[in-house]
């Protein structure tokens, strides 16, 4: 089984970390400003029966996108742990390739994400502007990985769905993974209404996939019953082939534990026939990264 989504990081490497807590769209977090090892992380899950994992970056300063490939690369050779990298690079620039081609030598690279989500509330918003995903320049940049055989973590708000389906056709021969099943933070009944019909119209677009991830980042908790809302309701939309597990951790490690995480993740796709659960756990992610 296959854990498309999770970080290690050095305190060291993380400025955000440092100091005083800053508000963020996870809420308190002093319990984790400190080392997360990939030896932690292996602790942690250890006997759930995950064999693989998907390392996301994890927001080092933009300028050290390199430094981070490289030392987690490192790691997945010596631990066996990562055994793929979604990387940083900066797709506003004018010309992304001198980044991309910085990151080639690493061959555990697999694709990139940089986080487009945009929200009124400050503490939720991380990109500069809602539209990137209409930018030209962004467009363009995006549809250049497929000279390295990459893909591209998509991290959207369901109000900022419509400009991801425009990006994703206009990156046609690009697959794109949507983060955290469209982060939906308003589950009310219009904010739901919006999600799903931003979801079915990203689901119209061929070449996007998404994750089962992050199902705590707004409720601070692991609820198990909203766990299997997401999933059951995000595949109904997509379809388990297009469908992949992703712990987030350590973030989720603030209220939970990855046992008991991954449990309420099992106990929330029982409904699923086993096919579908496998795709979810394990063929998807395995397909999609190639690992």
């Amino acid at each position: 089984m296959i854990d498309a989504h999770h970080h290690i990081w050095l305190q060291k490497d993380l400025p955000w970390l440092l100091g005083p807590e800053q508000p963020r769209i996870f809420g308190p977090y002093r319990a984790i400003m400190r080392d997360y090892t990939i030896h932690e992380y292996q602790a942690d899950l250890a006997g759930t029966g995950i064999t693989k994992s998907v390392y996301v970056q994890a927001n080092w300063a933009p300028n050290w996108f390199m430094d981070e490939a490289a030392w987690v690369q490192g790691e997945g050779e010596a631990s066996g742990m990562p055994d793929a990298i979604v990387g940083y690079a900066d797709f506003t620039t004018g010309d992304v390739r001198d980044q991309l081609d910085r990151l080639k030598p690493y061959d555990r690279m697999r694709g990139i994400r940089q986080q487009f989500h945009w929200h009124e509330n400050p503490t939720y918003c991380f990109a500069a502007n809602p539209d990137l995903c209409r930018n030209p320049t962004v467009q363009k940049n995006i549809a250049r990985l497929g000279d390295y055989g990459w893909s591209f973590d998509l991290q959207v708000f369901p109000s900022q769905m419509a400009g991801a389906v425009e990006l994703a056709n206009a990156c046609p021969h690009i697959t794109f993974i949507l983060q955290h099943a469209g982060m939906l933070e308003d589950n009310s009944d219009a904010g739901r209404r919006e999600w799903r019909d931003g979801m079915t119209a990203l689901a119209d677009c061929p070449n996007v996939v998404t994750k089962l991830s992050a199902f705590g980042t707004f409720i601070h908790r692991n609820d198990p019953d909203f766990i299997e809302d997401m999933i059951v309701s995000t595949e109904n939309i997509f379809g388990a082939d297009r469908c992949m597990f992703g712990s987030n951790f350590p973030i989720e490690k603030l209220w939970t534990s990855y046992t008991e995480l991954f449990n309420a993740f099992n106990k929330g796709a029982k409904s699923l026939s086993k096919k579908k659960q496998s795709a979810i756990f394990n063929d998807t992610a395995a397909r999609v990264y190639g690992i």
